[in-house]
């Protein structure tokens, strides 16, 4: 008889052996006292589970099927390039770092802007950001090549005075003309439209590929017994309801409880859209790679992905949590980074 019609099948004997009322109260003791193989086979199976109610990142991001290595190549170049800001000290990689186990973050409470000013909000990651429906915290962008100019004219940012001062720079070194060129042969001039498709083709690039996405799609030991454990909790309390999807969240934007102490200074949606209701509101993060991004919120307020976990339960989770399953959370959220970026 297989596992999981041995598990069912022990359960229905116990189900049957008591009264209801009793089997409730009983079941979390009994089942702790199982071998964790048998409660695998005794529930819906962990795996078809996880791959409905999450599914896996694809391989590649939407609209990177046009996309050339030239296109890439050019778009890496200007994401590096720290002459293209004001005092050409800083680059769009200064916030998103890249490289080691980072994952487009700069382990910061909020950005640094050219000139070391503070930034009101915490650097969200760009891994995986070509699977978002909108960007930045407050969602004020629809696409990548939407996005892609601003923070080079934002102040608080590379602070240019302007577009045409991002022109001036790529056109003052010389290396850009072939770059161009390359990557748009029938249109080869330095221009906008270049810069941004262009940079969306390289941060298009950037998917993560972890452990969990080779379980979900068939390989049951990608993932620890513990690990397991952790996504059989997340399952169990919907944490998918905020943090859906392949990607874990990142397209949804929410208000924490009350308890939470908002910046006045700092309205979230509310500043792009003007509605009032949208006042404290901002994107649910992506949960991938959530173990390698610290600190946590959008205002980078919560130092450890343990604080964030507890914080998270006391606003949004059904029922309290011990600090047993706290752990057990945080070693499932750990599965979600990316393999390149970790030594496990």
């Amino acid at each position: 008889m297989g596992l999981n019609q041995t598990g069912i099948l022990f359960l229905i004997a116990m189900f049957l052996s008591c009264n209801s009322q009793n089997f409730l109260h009983s079941r979390d003791k009994s089942l702790k006292e199982l071998p964790l193989t048998l409660l695998v086979g005794a529930r819906l199976d962990l795996q078809e589970e996880a791959k409905t109610k999450i599914g896996s990142l694809p391989l590649i991001s939407p609209g990177s099927e046009m996309d050339t290595p030239a296109m890439i190549r050019l778009g890496e170049k200007i994401f590096r390039d720290n002459s293209l800001s004001l005092n050409s000290v800083q680059s769009c990689s200064t916030c998103h770092l890249l490289s080691g186990n980072n994952v487009g973050t700069d382990g910061q409470p909020t950005s640094l802007g050219t000139f070391g000013q503070m930034g009101r909000r915490n650097t969200p990651s760009i891994f995986n950001v070509g699977f978002l429906n909108t960007i930045f915290w407050d969602g004020r962008k629809s696409s990548l090549l939407d996005q892609a100019l601003l923070p080079f004219v934002d102040q608080s940012e590379m602070a240019l005075a302007s577009s045409d001062d991002l022109l001036a720079r790529l056109n003052a070194k010389s290396e850009y003309a072939n770059l161009f060129s390359s990557a748009y042969p029938l249109d080869p001039a330095i221009q906008l439209n270049s810069v941004k498709s262009s940079l969306s083709a390289f941060e298009r690039t950037l998917v993560s590929k972890s452990r969990f996405d080779d379980f979900v799609n068939g390989n049951p030991y990608a993932i620890t017994l513990a690990e397991k454990e952790g996504l059989r909790l997340f399952l169990d309390l919907n944490c998918m309801n905020c943090h859906a999807g392949p990607m874990l969240g990142g397209n949804k934007f929410v208000k924490l409880d009350t308890k939470y102490n908002y910046n006045p200074k700092d309205l979230g949606r509310f500043e792009f859209t003007g509605i009032e209701t949208d006042k404290y509101f901002f994107r649910t993060p992506s949960l991938r790679n959530v173990a390698l991004t610290a600190p946590y919120f959008h205002d980078g307020s919560v130092r450890s992905i343990e604080e964030a976990v507890r914080r998270m339960n006391e606003y949004e989770a059904p029922r309290p949590i011990s600090e047993a399953e706290v752990t057990s959370l945080v070693t499932f959220l750990r599965s979600l980074s990316d393999k390149t970026k970790t030594s496990i």
